[in-house]
């Protein structure tokens, strides 16, 4: 070892360089909450490796943490970026210029990734990622300063006064930041003022008929609290109303820009319309159904005439993801449409504020656009929505498919009367039957609810005399044409998961 590092101590140097990193990552928080235009370094980062990672990496990150994927990947930049740092004290304590020159390429990491973020200021993000890197090396050299170069107290106490002065301010400088992003008081301000006018054919509410009284049944409209998230946004968009156009354009004859006003203005509809993630298992929660109010899609198409050969409408969202569907979806009857409430209030900030597609019968990964800031025209090979050159199908039509709630997988009950009750699905062709099976008996038609609507799950419950033991118990469901799920068990990529969802339960 050196006498500048036996100076300095191994583990104060390292120590230096993790609080120095760690007050750089934390500073451009900050200062991402505070100028409009800074990107978040951690988030920007975190982008570009989900853009850039491949496709292999990005199924064992999912199986492996699920919908945890994100949180996941921040905290690994965040490790990471720790464990870097921690080297890089270590090496400027023998040479500083090795710090200078870790912390520059961290800025310069930072400002690469920033000027790909879509909703950040290219100049602006690179003078935040400079301030942050010069932070960084100031406060390694303050910390190297400061390391104890003998066994005396005094010394020791100083430097941990110190890396607890830092530690403090990283925290409070981070967390203020990540609270100020996270809390959107002026979005959640201004979705909070919005009045969402009548639809100018409101739907009735839903008859009693469609909803079966069965305790741990999902009910027939998800509410928006407990509706799946699902999109590749590490932090969900910043988007303020004074400045959000929807721009259609492509190939079009006249091109329109149109405001969150201009979409009020116009005739609203009410659909109500199941939406399912691509990613669902069989079985899975990443599916829910709401009441939308919106612009019917065919109304704006038709303002801006679409051109011979626009095969197929790409959504972009704010935040660059895109995702594209057939333009026959627009126009075959379904209710299409770019949407700016659920549930009988504006969308909610997750889930797409001010505005978002919906089409029934597709994936949301081909079609669902939150945060919806464009929309195109273009032709059916000309364009490939972001998923699909990671292997999934360019098409995403929602495979019929049914779900087991009670009783709960791997559960406990008491021998006796009981439900069996779940939901089922097929937007566009509607629930015809379900049918149970209870280890390897005949399978039983399930009574059906009253049908909300064709693109609505929809709810099922059998009476069961339960007897003491363990028992396999499947469900399987046939859409309006007459066709039954598959039992062929197939994953969920490259175009949804097929199956039989199928529980045990054990009786006493």
């Amino acid at each position: 070892m050196t006498s500048g590092v036996a100076d300095h101590g191994l583990r104060a140097a390292a120590a230096s360089g993790v609080l120095a990193a760690v007050l750089a990552l934390a500073s451009s928080e900050l200062l991402a909450a505070l100028l409009p235009g800074a990107p978040s370094l951690v988030l920007a980062v975190g982008a570009a490796v989900v853009d850039l990672a491949p496709i292999p990496v990005e199924r064992v990150a999912v199986n492996i943490f699920g919908t945890a994927d994100k949180p996941a990947l921040v905290f690994g930049i965040v490790l990471l970026s720790a464990v870097v740092g921690a080297a890089l004290g270590v090496a400027a304590a023998r040479r500083f210029w090795i710090g200078v020159v870790g912390f520059s390429l961290f800025g310069i990491l930072g400002a690469v990734a920033g000027f790909f973020d879509p909703q950040a200021s290219g100049v602006v993000g690179s003078v935040s990622a400079a301030a942050s890197a010069l932070l960084g090396v100031g406060v390694l050299r303050r910390l190297l300063d400061a390391a104890p170069t003998g066994p005396g107290p005094g010394e020791r106490r100083r430097f941990l006064v110190l890396t607890a002065s830092v530690l403090g301010l990283a925290l409070a400088g981070g967390g203020v930041g990540r609270w100020i992003l996270r809390g959107r008081a002026r979005m959640r301000a201004e979705r909070e003022a919005v009045r969402l006018p009548a639809a100018s054919r409101p739907l009735a509410a839903p008859a009693a008929s469609t909803s079966l009284n069965v305790r741990g049944l999902s009910p027939l409209v998800t509410p928006n609290a407990d509706f799946y998230r699902i999109d590749t946004a590490l932090a969900i968009p910043q988007v303020e109303l004074s400045g959000w156009r929807l721009g259609i354009g492509g190939m079009v004859d006249r091109p329109l820009s149109l405001s969150f006003d201009d979409l009020l203005a116009m005739d609203l509809v009410e659909a109500d319309v199941t939406i399912a993630c691509v990613s669902n298992e069989v079985g899975g929660q990443l599916i829910g159904n709401a009441r939308w109010l919106g612009v019917p899609l065919a109304l704006l198409l038709e303002r801006v005439g679409v051109q011979p050969g626009a095969g197929q409408i790409v959504g972009q969202s704010v935040d660059g993801w895109t995702g594209g569907f057939p333009t026959q979806a627009a126009f075959d009857g379904r209710n299409a449409l770019v949407a700016v409430g659920m549930n009988g209030e504006p969308l909610p900030i997750e889930h797409g504020f001010p505005a978002r597609l919906i089409v029934p019968g597709l994936y949301g990964y081909v079609s669902a656009t939150k945060w919806l800031s464009r929309i195109r025209l273009v032709t059916w090979e000309g364009f490939d929505g972001y998923w699909i050159p990671r292997g999934w199908s360019k098409e995403g039509p929602i495979k019929t498919q049914s779900r087991i709630d009670v009783p709960a997988r791997f559960g406990a009950i008491p021998a006796g009367p009981t439900a069996i009750a779940g939901v089922a699905w097929a937007p566009r062709r509607g629930i015809s039957a379900v049918e149970v099976q209870i280890d390897e008996g005949r399978w039983q038609p399930a009574p059906l609810a009253g049908e909300l609507h064709a693109d609505t799950w929809r709810q099922w419950a059998l009476q069961w005399d339960a007897t003491p033991g363990i028992h396999r118990i499947r469900a399987r469901a046939t859409d309006g044409t007459g066709e039954t799920q598959t039992e062929a068990s197939a994953p969920v990529i490259p175009n949804g998961a097929t199956g039989y969802h199928t529980i045990r339960v054990t009786v006493t």
